[in-house]
């Protein structure tokens, strides 16, 4: 159901937000026990948002660390080819 899932996602959104801003994790099984209370497909739907979303900012962070460092290493180089030039004169 197409409904449950973007409801699911859009709690999963809101939850990482606060959870990000606050640290307040527990509001995690709060919400899994709320929903598992009413209705198994949105408290499943919820969960997998969650990993799904978590999963990327892992590896969004990840990614972008890597991107970092290979920058700062191609600086690095690039720093001391001129280095060497200027002592090769």
């Amino acid at each position: 159901m197409r409904v449950a899932e973007d409801l699911a996602d859009e709690m999963a959104q809101k939850v990482i937000q606060y959870v990000d801003a606050s640290g307040d994790d527990g509001i995690i099984t709060d919400i899994v026990n709320i929903l598992g209370a009413t209705s198994q497909t949105a408290e499943e739907a919820f969960l997998t948002s969650m990993r799904v979303r978590r999963a990327n900012q892992k590896a969004r962070a990840l990614l972008l660390d890597r991107v970092r460092k290979y920058q700062a290493s191609q600086k690095a180089q690039a720093d001391q080819q001129t280095k060497d030039g200027d002592t090769a004169d």
